[in-house]
Formats: C-alpha cells, structure tokens, sequence
C-alpha cells in the first residue's frame, strides 16, 4: 500500500516553517532550515510534504550521482559515457531522510564489497549523500546525532562536493542539497558551531486558539479517513505551488542586490551582533529567493527586513558589556571626582546608620592576627598590601574588573595517543574510534566489533586458496580465522580546566588582563577545534565557578569580562572546586584526558574551614594536591606568577612538585607565553 504524504498546501499555520522551506526550495544557497519546537507541532509533517513540490530534475537514466546534464565539466564517469549518446530524463527531486544509526561508510559512500568479492575488482559504492544531490536531505532530531556524522553533512553541505578516500578506493562527486532539520529543545540542544551552518531557523510553537485547534483536527481525521480523496482536493494548490518555485527558480538568475541593501544587510547583522559572516550571506541568498517567489527582478530592504528573523533569530547575541571605568587621573583628590564632592556626602547621610561605615575600615582580626603570627617562610599576601595602597578613598573589600587582553591565534598542539577508543568530535587530539568511524588506519584479528576490514581479510586468506575450495561464483574463499577488523582513527576535543587566582595580587601586577587574554585565545582556538574549556577563580574566602565546561565564544567573553579581582587567596577552595569538576567529568566519561593548569604563585592564607583544624592553609594546600595528583587521568600545569627578585620562596614550585606537574617560571604572565606553556606541556 503506498504511503500518503499530507499535502504542503493543507497545512494550517506554521507560515514561518513554511517560507522559509520554500526560500531553500528556490535557492539552495539560503543554507537549509532548522525547525526547533516541542513535539507534536507538525514539524517532520511540513518537511516531508516539501518533497512533492520540488520540481524535478533531469539526468541520465541509470546515474547514480543524479548530476546534472547541462554541467558537462562535472558530469560522472557513468554520466560521460552516455554524454551525446542518450536523452536525459525527468526524475522526482530526490529526498532522502537520513537514519539516526547511519554510519560514515554509509552516508559518504565507500567499496562495493560484493563486487570485490565476486571479481575483485575495487568499485566505488555510492553512499547517501550521492543519492542526495539535487534534493532535500532530512535529519529528524538532528540533536541526537553523533557529532561525527553532522561534521560530515554539514562539510558536505557547505562545500558543495563530498571526497571519498577509504578501503583503496577514491572518489568525489558534487553534492548540493536542501538540508533540513528538526529538533526538540527539550532533548538538548546543538552546539553553536552546528547551529551556525543552517541558513535559516524556524521556531515551531503549537497553535492557541481553539478554533485552529479544531480545525486542525478536523483536517487530520479527515486525511486518515480517505488520504487519496484529501489530497485530491489540494491538488491544484499543490501544482500551483510547484510551478511558483519553478518560475521563481528560472528568475533567481536575474534577481539583483543593490550596493544600498548590502550595506543595509551588513548593518542589521551587525546590529544583532552575529559572528562571522554567514548571516550576510545567508540573508543575502534569502532575499534574493523571496524576490523571485514574489516575481521581482530586486531584493530590497523591506524584503530583507521582512525575512530578517529566519537568518537572525538564531544568530543573535548579547552586545559585549561595556569596558570599566577609566582610573582616576593622577592629582584628583578626594570629592572631586565622579564619586566625590557634596552629591556623595548627601548619599552617604541619606543611608541608615546600619549601612554606614567608618571613614577607614580597620582590618578584620582575623588579618590582624595573621599579620602578627605570619611565619617568616610564607610572604604577605600582595592582595593585603595593594589594599592597604588603596587609600581612604577606597575599601579593601572593593573588587576590580580588569579587561580582557589582546587575543591571537595559537599554535597547534595535541596529547599524546593511547590505546583507548572513544566516542565523540573535535579537531584536536588524535585518538581510536570507538564506533563505525574516523580514519582507517590498520587492521587487527576480528573481536566482534562488524566494521570487517576486507583488504586484510583477503590478504589473510590469500595464502590458503590454494587448498581451499571455492564456492560457485566467488573467487576468494574466507575462512573464520581469516577476518580481520578495522583500526580506525579520529580526532577528538579536549578539555581544558583553568584555575585562577583571582586575589589582589593578580590586580597589583596587572596580570590577570594577561591571563583573560589568554583563556580567550584559547577559546578562540577550542571554538576551531571543538575543544572545551572551564575557568575556576578564587579570591577572598572561596572558589567560583566562572565559566562551566563549554565552547562558547560568546559565554566565555562575557564572564571573561566580569570576573572580579581582590581580596586574599583561598587556594585550597580553589582546589578543592577543580577536583570536584574534575571529579565530574571522569565520572561522566571516564575516557576523558583532562589538562588542568593553575595560574597561582603559590600563596595560601585562607583555609577551608577557618578555625578548625592546625594545618596552616599552605600546607592544607598541598596536602589537597597530592591527592589530586593520584588520578593519572588527569595532567597538571603550574604557572608560577611569582615576580623574579632577590628573594624567591618558591610556593609555586612545591605545589607543583605535590600535584606531580610541571612548573614554569614566568616574570611576566603574557598571554602568548602562557598559552606557548600550555602547548609544550601537553
């Protein structure tokens, strides 16, 4: 019984999904469509019904790369053979739904086992994407699929050509397809690099008024009761709009953008603040695919404005916070500045008398009392002494905010292999590939695993037909000894933790515009290659999470930005929040290879648990790291901030030396020689 698509026509609502299907149907270049919504909304419904209004093509009979005939340069070995020799024919637009198991041989295409089997010969298999070209490719719940496999569709997608180059056999064909995606939000979200690469995005919201509701369902009861005579009654709508995308496709050529609405296009991306330049581009192709479905020869402003929010909603970030306050002018004294004078003294008397506090704040006792007991070993703490440099004007509580530091491109770097496979994407370190993908690199005798190597097999077999006989039509005989499977190898991302000190000794210095500066680099560099990277401070009497596991430019930027300097320096807490996120991650995927890298000098004068216990908070410091540095998991980098001079104390080296790390002396924590620290080590 053949199956009944719902008619695109007989959709009710949804007009955004809509357009925006029909923009990609006309210009393929506009990026494809992301349809984000709860379930139930009729998403996968409207995307499917896309296939039967898609004007079809012409080929070759029997291509299986659907090439097209007027493009004689890029035409495949098949195609040219018949070139001259035979008409084409009208094909339905291909589309394709990709399976969420699909494996990498599978999608890109490989060798025809069979074939080689029977003859021995090495024929390319086309995979899907070769089936696709020219048509739709549909991704129900593109948010569950492996990272792996979206890499691929998306590479695809926007290179235009897929390259085959596995099991001795090389290939490549033109693969230009609409791609369209649906997900629910509620299952999880896609990563920003993915979500980038869709053209347009749609969010799908269920209809509120009751009579909609009604009608809907009215419609669908009506569909499943006689599918044939439903579709009947929207058969001319159906043709209708076929044959508007197939006179808005032959005027797309001749469609136009002014230099005025190009300007106007880079403008309002820039107002919505979107990295990159794809939104441009895309916005650009939606135009000019509105103008043609609209029969202009111009896309102008009001039909970009029109569309604007399909390229943009998805793209739009928060604008950068504002950069702080300049300091003070040398000379300005006190109430003649900004927050001085008579305006401050009547704030001040306006306050209740429990909010008031005296002109200078003498030390809390507890400081007092460490200045007084101070063990000559351990130096004061610079966050203390820039306190007390503050002056009247200033209290020792008051935080800074220092900007973040010139960024630059990093050098490559990686860690090193092992034998572990794992799972997951990233452009990084290479590492064995627990599933169907990545690189084959060797072969081993078969355990189970159904990725066959047949190159190996063969040559395991090869020796023993001899004495072998051959069953009727094959010309290799395999025995069970003989299989072997694939090694296979992949790039994934790494993590990357960094703890900071964020206490009034990286202010003092100006060191922790530095140390932005180079988080941010590497963010940048994690962003190309889908690393994750998390940043712990501490100061005063606690750690702070700042900046979770993530590879979010625009997040890190933003609590990059924000995070407070001063005060003393709680360094076991800062330990204590590395090891439990690091704890967390291990627990979450115990393949994982964490680098942790600690930005200190070492000096400790703030413990857990103040008032309990007799260690000292450097030595309760130390006595943290070394049971850190029992999980061989994870690796530990100890940058020593310590300013060089007569006097060294070295705490950075002994901390060091309990977390089993290297250290490394920096006079000046600059963002190029910390980030060139981070790769040697590593």
């Amino acid at each position: 019984m053949p199956q009944h698509l719902y008619p695109f026509a007989a959709v009710q609502g949804q007009d955004g999904l809509k357009e925006a299907l029909l923009l990609n149907a006309v210009n393929p270049l506009a990026g494809g469509v992301l349809a984000r919504g709860e379930k139930g909304t009729a998403k996968s419904t409207i995307a499917r019904a896309l296939s039967e209004i898609l004007p079809p093509i012409r080929v070759f009979p029997g291509c299986p790369f659907n090439c097209d005939p007027e493009e004689g340069g890029s035409l495949c070995p098949f195609c040219q053979e018949r070139a001259g020799r035979g008409e084409p024919e009208l094909r339905p637009a291909p589309f394709r739904t990709l399976p969420l198991n699909a494996t990498e041989d599978r999608i890109c295409g490989g060798m025809d086992f069979s074939r080689a089997i029977k003859t021995g010969e090495r024929v390319p298999d086309p995979g899907l994407l070769a089936s696709v070209h020219r048509g739709v490719l549909y991704i129900d719940e593109v948010n569950l699929l492996d990272d792996h496999v979206v890499d691929l569709i998306l590479d695809a997608a926007g290179s235009g050509r897929n390259i085959v180059e596995r099991e001795g056999v090389s290939f490549r064909h033109p693969a230009r397809f609409i791609l369209v995606g649906t997900m629910n939000p509620e299952e999880g979200e896609l990563r920003p690099q993915f979500l980038d690469r869709f053209g347009l995005s749609v969010q799908v919201t269920g209809a509120g008024d009751p009579e909609t509701r009604v009608d809907l369902m009215l419609s669908r009861e009506e569909f499943d009761r006689d599918p044939v005579s439903f579709r009947e009654r929207f058969r001319a709508k159906t043709e209708a709009l076929k044959k508007n995308i197939l006179e808005a496709r032959r005027l797309l050529p001749a469609v136009s953008v002014s230099g005025r609405t190009r300007k106007f296009i880079a403008g309002l991306c820039r107002d919505h603040f979107v990295a990159g330049h794809r939104a441009d581009l895309f916005l650009m192709e939606a135009a000019r695919a509105a103008a043609a479905l609209a029969g202009s020869f111009e896309a102008d402003e009001d039909t970009v404005l029109r569309i604007s929010p399909l390229v943009l909603a998805h793209r739009t970030r928060e604008a950068a916070p504002p950069p702080p306050p300049p300091p003070p002018e040398p000379g300005t004294e006190k109430g003649e500045g900004k927050d001085g004078g008579e305006g401050a003294e009547e704030k001040e008397a306006d306050k209740p008398e429990e909010e008031k506090g005296p002109e200078t704040p003498p030390p809390p006792p507890e400081e007092r009392k460490n200045a007084e007991t101070r063990d000559q070993g351990e130096p004061p703490d610079e966050g203390e002494k820039e306190s007390q440099r503050e002056g009247p004007d200033r209290s020792p509580e008051e935080d800074r905010v220092f900007t973040v530091g010139e960024t630059f491109r990093p050098r490559r770097f990686e860690s090193p292999k092992d034998r572990l496979k794992r799972r997951g994407s990233g452009r990084r370190s290479r590492s064995r590939a627990a599933l169907k993908e990545g690189r084959y690199v060797k072969s081993a005798p078969d355990r189970g695993s159904g990725d066959i190597a047949l190159d190996a097999t063969i040559r395991a077999a090869a020796p023993h037909q001899i004495r072998r006989e051959k069953p009727p039509g094959l010309v290799v005989a395999l025995a069970e000894s003989d299989f072997r499977e694939r090694i296979r190898e992949k790039k994934i991302g790494n993590h990357l933790f960094f703890l900071v000190d964020a206490s009034g000794s990286m202010g003092a210095r100006g060191r922790m515009t530095a140390s932005k500066g180079a988080v941010m680099s590497l963010l940048l560099d994690a962003y190309q290659k889908r690393d994750q990277v998390a940043l712990i401070s501490f100061r005063r009497k606690e750690a702070y999470l700042n900046l979770p596991l993530t590879g979010s430019v625009d997040l890190a930027g933003k609590l990059l930005a924000e995070l407070p300097v001063g005060g003393r320096t709680p360094l076991s807490a800062g330990l204590a929040l590395l090891w439990r996120e690091l704890r967390n991650l291990l627990l979450k995927n115990p393949s994982a290879r964490p680098i942790a890298l600690l930005i200190t000098d070492g000096r400790a004068n703030v413990p857990l648990d103040e008032g309990q216990g007799n260690l000292k908070p450097l030595d309760e410091a130390l006595r943290l790291a070394a049971a850190m540095a029992l999980e061989e998991r994870v690796k530990y980098v100890v940058v020593d901030t310590e300013e060089p001079g007569v006097v060294a104390f070295n705490l950075a080296g002994r901390l060091a030396l309990a977390l089993e790390a290297e250290c490394f002396k920096t006079g000046d924590l600059a963002a190029a020689t910390l980030v060139d620290i981070v790769k040697e080590s590593v």
